[in-house]
């Protein structure tokens, strides 16, 4: 008998939370679990991690929080990623940067990553970024394993191109609910190569990374930075928000559902990207943004 897949795509929150400098926050234990419970009580209950983040520490630090308060577990979603081998002197064993898609190394991973974050099982499971030596039976055996034990609901990717996601989409019985890639105002690349169109097609959520280009539509001197900058300013002024809402604005825009992964630690940043679902963005507006990263009118 074939195991049965939630047939429900991405239900978790229309902003995410991203783990991937909390250790960078230096928070204690006590104010790591203020910090969580401040997402979850702003509706932002998809909390986004990775094995490799802050040396292979952030998920344990998540998870010595958590244990003070495991009730919480049941009003969020857990995404995490694995596929990275990352050099560390928390992982010795570890020689060379590169992937690793084994089924013993992503299951060996998911149980690390449950460990460290002190849960019965993941949300959703990424693969973190392509391997040319992924082999898709292999990983597909390992996700079906996952799910059968109870450790994994979902599965997803990062990085991913469009053929990549297909062929192991071909190889699952699990439907691929989510593909993580770089979206904002100054990287466009998904957004004319056919990724977001494809997860569309498929009812994929596409997360973004780095939504804020890195700092770069704050303070980026490049030319291209500073047309976008002067449009966001413009239309933050027309719309008495900040430069920050006007961004989210902009990716929630789009038709393909995009989530943004905030990376803030700071709770009165997650607040107003959180406030900025209530910012309307017209064409106009929006492709006042797209002309200024491309630095040309449309065709």
């Amino acid at each position: 008998m074939r195991h049965q897949y939630h047939p429900l795509g991405f239900e978790g929150s229309r902003i995410a939370q991203g783990f991937w400098r909390l250790q960078e926050w230096n928070m204690t234990s006590s104010e790591t679990l203020g910090f969580i419970e401040a997402c979850l009580d702003l509706g932002v209950t998809t909390l986004d991690h990775a094995d490799i983040y802050g040396g292979y520490q952030c998920e344990a630090l998540f998870g010595e929080a958590l244990k003070h308060k495991p009730a919480l577990r049941d009003r969020m979603e857990i995404v995490t990623k694995c596929g990275i081998l990352l050099p560390s002197e928390n992982r010795p064993e570890i020689q060379v940067h590169r992937y690793d898609y084994r089924a013993e190394h992503i299951l060996a991973s998911v149980d690390r990553s449950l460990a460290n974050l002190q849960c019965e099982y993941i949300d959703t499971l990424l693969l973190h970024r392509p391997s040319p030596l992924m082999d898709a039976d292999e990983v597909a055996q390992a996700f079906d394993l996952l799910f059968t034990l109870g450790k994994v609901k979902h599965f997803g990717v990062s990085n991913f191109t469009t053929h990549q996601f297909d062929l192991l989409q071909s190889r699952l019985d699990a439907p691929l609910i989510v593909n993580q890639v770089e979206l904002s105002p100054l990287a466009l690349q998904h957004f004319e190569d056919g990724t977001l169109d494809h997860l569309q097609q498929h009812a994929v959520t596409p997360m973004a990374w780095s939504p804020f280009a890195g700092g770069e539509l704050f303070s980026g001197s490049s030319e291209k930075a500073k047309r976008v900058q002067m449009v966001l300013s413009e239309l933050a002024q027309q719309k008495n928000c900040t430069v920050d809402q006007i961004v989210i604005a902009w990716l929630l825009r789009h038709p393909s559902d995009i989530c943004p992964v905030m990376g803030s630690g700071k709770v009165e940043r997650l607040a107003i990207a959180v406030d900025a679902l209530s910012i309307p963005l017209s064409d106009d507006d929006w492709f006042r943004i797209w002309v200024a990263s491309k630095g040309q009118p449309v065709p």
